[in-house]
């Protein structure tokens, strides 16, 4: 019996921009359902495996495979019906309602000829009540907080009914409630849909605490993948952030032990 294909699978991925190299020889596997954080410091080639895994950047070398079948080898629609993405909230430079937002997401399925169908327009309610936006139907998307923005943003991914689902700083500048929310539906996504999640994020503290697997990206390679308590160890926070564990609020970062003769160092005051 032939094995399931990955939902989302990196072969020996390179990328970059012109003569310069960003990412080198990328390579993971996700599952169905998997849910994978991806943590770095800034320019570590983060967005660059973002725009790999979306098909907006074309790799020098290696393949990217969503169920099995080549990225390489889809048009922008059959992408697009099987990943979505769901970027920053911004602002948007015209008015445009709440459900005509979230209804982008069935362009990869809409009939060309006679647009919305009834199934369209239901999975566009059903979206917009699962992230609990329901009070906002009519109202201009650019009245709305960054935080409900967001909402609006993973509405349409959730209508876009795609197996795996891409997002790029999902929870910043979002206030605490608001990036609870987020995570929560995340894993609601992941848990009761079979949804394959990748999220880029830079609070540690929250990576630790809500995504299973974590992917630490350093100097344009993949320097740890696993769960939090090993991607993100002691040792690892040092070297790759070059910050002192005990600095961190406690994570499984705290669970590291200083090498014999070295120096214990404490956060200077300010």
């Amino acid at each position: 019996m032939t094995a399931p294909a990955h939902a989302l699978e990196l072969r020996g991925l390179s990328a970059g921009y012109g003569a310069r190299t960003v990412l080198h020889d990328i390579n993971l596997e996700l599952g169905e359902g998997e849910w994978l954080g991806i943590v770095g410091p800034n320019g570590a080639g983060k967005s660059t495996l973002i725009r790999l895994i979306t098909g907006s950047l074309d790799a020098t070398a290696g393949d990217v495979l969503l169920s099995g079948r080549s990225i390489a080898n889809l048009d922008r629609e059959a992408i697009a019906r099987r990943i979505a993405v769901v970027p920053q909230p911004s602002t948007l430079p015209f008015a445009v309602t709440v459900e005509a937002v979230v209804a982008l997401g069935r362009l990869p399925h809409e009939d060309r000829l006679r647009g919305l169908r009834a199934a369209d327009k239901a999975a566009v309610s059903a979206a917009i009540d699962r992230v609990g936006l329901g009070r906002l139907i009519g109202r201009d998307v650019r009245e709305l907080s960054l935080g409900e923005r967001q909402l609006v943003l993973l509405a349409v991914a959730i209508a876009q009914a795609a197996p795996v689902v891409v997002l790029d700083e999902p929870t910043v500048h979002l206030d605490i409630r608001h990036q609870f929310e987020v995570m929560d539906l995340l894993e609601d996504l992941r848990v009761r849909d079979g949804r394959t999640i990748v999220t880029v994020l830079h609070d540690l503290n929250l990576v630790a605490r809500r995504v299973p697997r974590v992917a630490v990206v350093a100097d344009g390679r993949i320097v740890a993948d696993g769960p939090p308590s090993i991607a993100l160890d002691g040792d690892r926070i040092r070297s790759v952030f070059g910050v002192e564990p005990a600095w961190l609020p406690e994570g499984p970062w705290s669970a590291a032990i200083p090498s014999a003769g070295a120096p214990i160092e404490t956060r200077p005051h300010a």
